[in-house]
């Protein structure tokens, strides 16, 4: 969650409070307005208190027309009653709430047949408040081996992880945290994530693994996973070194198993370690959970994992969180249960199927270029073509804001600082029908920006709230 800093006591805001919101004497409440920035003396009616939340809330943008997020913005009236009911319940607690637990255990094994554990029974795993406590999970057994390999010479080496510059922040903190080198493969000219020979060239006796990402935030593509297997498949040929892989798939562990089944990138490739995905994002349930599974017991080192009585038998855990609801993991069993592997390919085809035809929308429009097209993850990216020198992605981000839409414009990380662009994320519950109000919103503005003498955004920074 993004780090807040303290309001200054000088600042001393109070909330205006309509006498209509009161109980039975509309002037009850009325008798103090409560700051803002501080506890309230006296208690008011729950009535009350809940009107003045949600009168703030207004000024949130639409969740459903909020294009920069992965994360699910629409479930089921039925899965959200199932989360009411489960809100109560501390996901910690095994041994008091077991069925619960008995759910999660299930969720497990169903991502270990779906991404192909040599045998599902020994896959081990967990759920996650999301991808990255899931990734930082990940690194964390990435570096324990390591060092139990190198126990003569660590902790006197530094340890290192090769991974894209366009990895999601979260391997930014896992590096800072855990104090291990970040070694980033630059983008170059048209490829905008890791390239395989590139990774192996980085790795060396210290490297504890190389992340591959299926589906890069930045524009939605695969990443080569079995590409970068057989260049580190080669590396341990020519020089002894065995470097394990990481799949970040977030988004595109949820969407390559439905719509991709050819595709090898999972645990088929024996060199795959361990996987993580967002069960909030193509998981299809409200946020926060993620999973993060190991091929087998030998991919998690013991001394990571704490165990817990579980109906009088052992429950292993493994979490950076304590207390946390179990609503998210009864959603993702529901959603699994209630969806199927016939139900995830229709909803995720459907979302791939917007992606791509709108994305053929926005470059007949001829003022952009296209660089995804959204058919490997359900996003796409597209940045202003060569000729159009009047307006630029921001100015084309701030007009669209202007009709509700919160579509990000961003510059691309080192080696492609040059290229900006606008990314569309399309999701369960963006329809085609919105998605041609977008397309329809997109070719109003552009009378408009063409007439423009230069691009408005001066500081680009502040142009957008998204950042990677």
């Amino acid at each position: 969650m993004p780090f807040s800093e303290g309001t200054p006591r000088t600042a001393e805001h109070r909330l205006s409070v309509n006498p209509f919101y009161g109980p039975a004497n509309p002037l009850g409440d009325m008798a103090e307005a409560p700051p803002t920035h501080r506890l309230p003396d006296p208690p008011m009616a729950p009535a009350t208190a809940h009107q003045l939340v949600r009168d703030e809330l207004m000024l949130d943008g639409n969740a459903r027309l909020n294009l920069a997020t992965f994360v699910t913005t629409w479930m089921e009236p039925e899965a959200g009653v199932l989360m009411a009911e489960c809100r109560d319940k501390n996901m910690i607690d095994k041994d008091e709430y077991p069925r619960t637990a008995e759910l999660e255990r299930r969720c497990v094994a169903m991502l270990a047949d779906l991404w192909n554990a040599p045998d599902p029974a020994k896959a081990v795993g967990c759920s996650t408040t999301g991808s990255s406590e899931a990734c930082m999970l990940a690194g964390m057994a990435l570096k324990r081996r390591w060092a139990q390999r190198n126990a003569d010479r660590y902790p006197g080496a530094r340890p290192n992880l090769v991974m894209g510059v366009n990895v999601q922040v979260c391997w930014e903190k896992f590096c800072n945290f855990w104090e291990v080198e970040a070694r980033l493969v630059p983008m170059e000219g048209e490829r905008f994530h890791l390239d395989p020979q590139a990774a192996a060239e980085l790795c060396d006796e210290n490297t504890i693994g190389v992340v591959g990402i299926l589906g890069s935030t930045f524009d939605g593509s695969y990443e080569p996973i079995a590409d970068l297997c057989a260049a580190l498949d080669a590396l341990q040929e020519r020089t002894g070194l065995d470097v394990p892989v990481h799949v970040d798939g977030a988004s595109g562990a949820m969407v390559a198993p439905f719509l991709d089944e050819d595709l090898v990138w999972d645990f088929r490739l024996p060199r795959v370690a361990s996987i993580n995905t967002s069960g909030h994002k193509y998981g299809l349930v409200y946020p926060g959970v993620g999973w993060a599974l190991w091929r087998d017991a030998e991919a998690l080192p013991e001394e990571l994992v704490f165990r817990v009585n579980y109906l009088g038998g052992d429950m292993p855990t493994f979490a950076l969180n304590f207390s946390r609801p179990g609503a998210q993991v009864v959603a993702q069993y529901y959603t699994f249960l209630r969806l199927g592997r016939q139900g995830y390919r229709a909803v995720q085809q459907a979302a791939r199927d917007v992606a791509t035809e709108l994305a053929g929308r926005i470059e007949a429009l001829g003022d952009f270029r296209l660089l995804t097209r959204g058919d490997e993850l359900p996003v796409f990216a597209f940045t202003t073509a060569p000729d159009v020198t009047a307006y630029d992605v921001f100015d084309v981000s701030r007009r669209l804001r202007e009709s509700g839409w919160l579509v990000p414009a961003y510059t691309f990380p080192a080696n492609r600082e040059d290229l900006s662009v606008l990314r569309v994320v399309c999701r369960n519950g963006f329809s085609a029908d919105l998605a041609e109000l977008l397309a329809q919103d997109v070719e109003r503005v552009l009378p408009d920006l063409r007439r423009q003498q230069r691009p408005l955004t001066e500081d680009r920074g502040a142009a957008t709230s998204f950042h990677h």
